[in-house]
């Protein structure tokens, strides 16, 4: 049934019609009584129309576009001559006259189907070209795309809003094959990194439950390899819970800032041990930040790139902390003079588990840098690393520096 806001619609334009007929008729000089008879005539016409239209939308909306076209203007020229028809009976005109009239009228039916049916032509060119493209879609085949249709901005509009999906679905489905591939590798490497300190503490279990180790030195050197092999797991256990775990939208609402002293300190705190231990000198130079407010999440990136600096620097090296901030930005750096990585190396040494070289492997859990990253794209920054083989490397963090005042608070581990 048609709503009451068409049948309303089409009622206004009717009426529409009928007032501009009246108007035209003013115009040609028509006298106040003749006015009156032909308003008198065009109401039946009127509804009649719209008694027309009204039984005839039904129909219409249920038939093809080409259909639906030529239809329209077969109606609407029919009722134009019933309309002349009545109308010239009514008021007298001369036979010539209305057969005249009537010619014309015939040849306006033809010449309105004509241009009808070549207005459904190209649309249903167009339907057809939408729905092969949709069609496509669902089969699978992502890269295709509709294009300009030329037929109108509506269809126009219509193949742009299709093409838009198709490249939203297209990088969602990279997306996933990007997330699928990396979890694959990701389990690949988890399972590679847990299978050997396993396979140590289940020999040296094994050895000490059959009575194969029983003398005190042998038993204490095997407790502190269990307790190393132990040491790895908890590490990489806890980093790949921190990575998992790691909400970026929250990271991004945090709006707590700590002094970046604070921050360096944390960082190297938890790397002194070890450094010491190799007899390497860790350095600051950030008096131009000393007061930067910064995300407390800064001190885990840090302490990331000082163990890998420490890691991976030999005895008696160096390894220097580095910040500097103006209006816009805060850069904190870390540099050392370690065994450096080769160039072809850079590009991958922000993903998990990877290392270039049986050289850098070591006690760490692979998932440092790769942390560091994440952290530091949550906090809308930017991390690039630099190095040269045999002199060493440098690991640069960039943050949009922020004007909220820094608070003297504790820096979560």
């Amino acid at each position: 049934m048609m709503g009451w806001r068409a049948f309303l619609l089409l009622v206004a334009i009717g009426v529409a019609g009928a007032a501009s007929t009246l108007l035209v008729g003013l115009a040609m000089g028509m006298h106040a009584d003749e006015l009156t008879r032909l308003g008198v005539l065009l109401l039946p016409a009127l509804a009649v129309t719209v008694l027309a239209a009204t039984i005839a939308r039904p129909v219409l909306l249920r038939a093809p576009i080409r259909q639906r076209v030529v239809a329209t203007a077969m109606l609407a020229s029919v009722l134009s001559f019933a309309n002349l028809t009545a109308l010239a009976s009514l008021m007298f005109v001369s036979r010539e006259d209305a057969t005249l009239v009537g010619v014309l009228v015939l040849y306006s039916v033809g010449a309105g189907i004509g241009v009808a049916l070549i207005q459904a032509r190209s649309a249903l060119s167009a339907v057809d070209r939408l729905a092969k493209t949709a069609r496509m879609l669902a089969e699978g085949d992502l890269g295709v795309r509709a294009g300009r249709l030329g037929d109108g901005p509506e269809l126009d509009a219509l193949a742009r809003t299709l093409d838009a999906m198709a490249e939203r679905l297209s990088r969602s489905l990279a997306q996933v094959r990007d997330s699928e591939a990396r979890r694959r590798d990701l389990i690949t490497a988890v399972s590679h990194d847990l299978r050997t300190p396993l396979a140590d503490l289940r020999a040296m279990i094994e050895a000490i439950d059959d009575a194969v180790v029983e003398d005190p030195p042998s038993l204490r050197r095997y407790a502190t390899e269990m307790r190393r092999a132990v040491g790895s797991l908890v590490v990489l256990v806890d980093d790949l819970f921190e990575l998992a775990q790691l909400d970026v939208a929250g990271v991004q609402l945090e709006s707590r800032r700590v002094p970046l002293q604070d921050v360096v300190r944390s960082a190297l705190a938890a790397c002194s041990t070890q450094a010491t231990m190799k007899g390497l000198a860790v350095e600051t130079s950030i008096e131009n930040a000393v007061e930067a407010a910064c995300s407390p999440r800064l001190a885990r990136v840090l302490q990331n790139l000082v163990q890998n600096a420490v890691r991976h620097t030999p005895a008696d090296g160096t390894v220097l902390v580095v910040a500097r901030r103006d209006r816009a930005e805060l850069e904190i750096a870390v540099e050392d003079t370690g065994e450096g990585i080769a160039p072809e190396d850079l590009v991958r040494v922000f993903e998990p588990f990877w290392r270039g070289d049986p050289a850098r492997s070591g006690a760490g859990s692979g998932l440092g840098l790769a942390l560091a990253k994440r952290i530091v794209d949550a906090l809308g920054g930017t991390i690039r690393a630099e190095s040269q083989p045999s002199r060493g490397s440098r690991f640069a963090v960039r943050l949009p520096y922020s004007s909220v005042p820094a608070a003297r608070a504790p820096i979560p581990d």
